[in-house]
C-alpha cells in the first residue's frame, strides 16, 4: 500500500502530557520533512474547508532510552528521515530554545523522549525491530 513508513516512538517512563506533547510534535516534524505525505483539504457537507492531514498512517511505539537510542542510530545508519525530541526540550519556551538545547546534547548519546522515522517500509522495521505499539 504504501512504500514508506512513519513510526513516532516516545519514553515509556513520561507522564501522559508529555507524551501526547512529544507525539503531537514528531509528527508535525515528520509532516515538515515530507510535505508530499499530506492529504487533500477536508470539505463538509455545508461547504466548509478544513485543513489538511497525513495521507498515510503514523505508528506510535514506545521503548525506553536505549530502545530510543538504538533506533536512533539505526536510523541515522539506514539514512531514515529522523525527527528527534530530547529531555532538556521540556524546559524550553521556544523554537530557538529548543533547538539550542539540542545542540549542546551529547550527539552519541541523546537522552531522547521521542524520535520519528520516515523512510523505506523495510528499514524503518529494522530500525524499530523489538518496541512494542503504545498501549
Amino acid at each position: 500500500m504504501f512504500d514508506t513508513k512513519i513510526a513516532l516512538v516516545v519514553r515509556d517512563d513520561l507522564a501522559t502530557w508529555q507524551r501526547l506533547n512529544v507525539v503531537a510534535f514528531l509528527a508535525t516534524g515528520i509532516a515538515a520533512a515530507a510535505p508530499e505525505m499530506m492529504g487533500e483539504t477536508y470539505v463538509d457537507a455545508q461547504g466548509h474547508h478544513y485543513g489538511r492531514m497525513a495521507g498515510q498512517p503514523m505508528l506510535v511505539f514506545a521503548g525506553d532510552l536505549p530502545a530510543l537510542q538504538r533506533a536512533h542510530h539505526q536510523g541515522l545508519s539506514r539514512e531514515l528521515t529522523l525527527i528527534p525530541y530530547v529531555e532538556a526540550m521540556f524546559a524550553t519556551g521556544h523554537d530557538a530554545a529548543n533547538r539550542a538545547a539540542f545542540l549542546a546534547e551529547d550527539a552519541a548519546n541523546l537522552n531522547l523522549v521521542g524520535l520519528a522515522l520516515r523512510g523505506p517500509k523495510k528499514a524503518v522495521d529494522k530500525a524499530i525491530k523489538g518496541l512494542a505499539l503504545h498501549s
